[in-house]
């Protein structure tokens, strides 16, 4: 195929992919090429983490941190860390072209980094990831993103909303580049401890699953330093094809995820146009001013993933009920 003014090679371009529908590997490629301009204004320049699906959707899969060994001289890769502190030669999306070369590979959907790859030193994006649990259903993950933008707009800020392609919403800021990801999470445990202040029956900012009950989680660690989330208008690995779609947020209220497919998303782009065409850099600090007030009042950091080395004025990584028996432990 010419994409981008390249030859990508399409191996087996009739295998099913998405056997609800039968769409195959060159459904997908086409899928993102009439996707082009939005996936390219929110994931252009960054690295990926590619994860491969040889079967397609519902198969099993696996992670591809480092781009293999052969690939086209056009090909840009960069440097990032991994959580483990690992370096890993990571693809770029630098164009339609690195696309469909990693769809190629079996690559369903990308999992983006918070930075481009020529300013990684700085993360431009704050992701907040409102994550229904159990007992929860989309419709408290909406009202909890209506709090979030409340919470946002009361402070100057706007966040973009889209769906996550599973049973949650994600909100973002583009960040004015000036902060690490160490102070964008930091901005994102005072969110989500302010959303829970507000809205302790509808939102809880507990890292532990035992202390969440049937309400909204705040996943503030997924703005950890090396961690990645899933890239808007990507495609997610279920037989249906769900799209991780950006939505307006005067339309949250009546949507149903489950209709945001490959087969449907292009034409709605057509029809409404990128919900986050005016995303914007901002800044960090009124979050942040949030954050340095909670630290003030007492308050110690939130618990990091466990795969993280200990941090400062972080609690014991111990949940509650092992805390309370020590002999369990």
């Amino acid at each position: 195929m010419q994409v981008a003014g390249r030859e990508v090679a399409l191996s087996s371009p009739d295998r099913v992919f998405f056997p609800d529908r039968g769409e195959t590997k060159l459904d997908l490629v086409n899928y993102y090429l009439a996707v082009a301009e939005p996936l390219m204004r929110t994931m252009g320049g960054r690295p990926v983490l590619m994860q491969r699906f040889p079967r397609g959707a519902g198969g099993p899969s696996f992670f591809q941190k480092r781009v293999p060994y052969k690939v086209p001289p056009w090909l840009q890769t960069t440097v990032v860390q991994t959580v483990n502190g690992t370096p890993s030669n990571a693809l770029v999306i630098a164009d339609l072209a690195h696309v469909a070369w990693a769809v190629n590979l079996g690559c369903l959907g990308f999992h983006v980094w918070p930075f481009t790859a020529t300013n990684a030193s700085f993360a431009d994006e704050l992701r907040l990831d409102l994550d229904p649990q159990p007992g929860t259903k989309f419709a408290q993950a909406v009202e909890a993103a209506h709090e979030l933008r409340a919470l946002l707009s009361s402070l100057g800020l706007e966040g973009y909303l889209k769906t996550t392609g599973k049973r949650g919403l994600h909100v973002y800021m583009r960040l004015e580049p000036r902060w690490d990801s160490y102070a964008v999470r930091s901005a994102a445990v005072a969110v989500a401890r302010e959303l829970e202040r507000r809205r302790p029956d509808l939102i809880t900012a507990a890292w532990w699953k035992e202390e969440r009950g049937k309400r909204i989680f705040v996943d503030y660690n997924q703005n950890a330093p090396h961690k990645t989330v899933f890239g808007a208008w990507s495609v997610r690995d279920k037989v249906t094809g769900p799209v991780s779609t950006p939505l307006f947020w005067s339309e949250v209220d009546s949507v149903s995820p489950e209709t945001l497919t490959l087969a449907s998303v292009p034409a709605r782009l057509a029809a409404l146009g990128d919900p986050w065409e005016s995303m914007r850099p901002q800044s960090l600090e009124p979050l942040l001013e949030m954050h340095s007030r909670d630290m003030a009042a007492g308050l110690m950091d939130a618990p990091w993933p466990p795969v993280y080395p200990k941090q400062p004025n972080e609690p014991d990584r111990v949940a509650p009920s092992r805390a309370r028996h020590p002999e369990a432990r």
